[in-house]
C-alpha cells in the first residue's frame, strides 16, 4: 500500500481498493460481514430495536479487519481512507451481488 499516494476521487482510490482485497477470504468476510449489516439496520427499524444498528457497524468492521489482518496481511484502508473505504466496500458489496466481483 502506498501511504503517500492521495487519491482525490473516489473513482481513482477504488482501483487500489480492490488491490487491497485481493484474497477471496478477505473478500469473503467482507461481503458476509456487509450483508450482515444490511439485516441488522433492516431489522432494527422493522422491530424498533435501534440498538443493532451499533451491533451492526462493530460486526462489519470485525470480519473486515480479521480478513485484512489475517488473509490480506494489510492494513485497512478504513485507517487513511475512511469515507472512501466505506464507499469501496459497499461497492464492491453490490458488485459481488451483481456478479461484476468474483467471491
Amino acid at each position: 500500500m502506498s501511504e503517500s499516494k492521495t487519491y482525490r476521487t473516489f473513482n481513482e482510490f477504488y482501483s487500489f481498493y480492490l488491490s487491497e482485497h485481493a484474497n477471496t477470504v478477505s473478500r469473503r468476510l467482507h461481503f458476509i460481514g456487509t450483508s450482515i449489516v444490511v439485516f441488522l439496520v433492516v431489522t432494527a427499524f422493522v422491530m424498533h430495536i435501534y440498538w443493532l444498528i451499533a451491533v451492526a457497524f462493530v460486526q462489519a468492521y470485525a470480519f473486515a479487519w480479521i480478513g485484512h489482518f489475517f488473509f490480506e496481511h494489510n492494513k485497512p484502508a478504513t485507517f487513511n481512507y475512511p469515507l472512501f473505504s466505506l464507499l469501496g466496500d459497499w461497492r464492491m458489496w453490490w458488485e459481488v451481488l451483481t456478479g461484476k466481483v468474483r467471491l
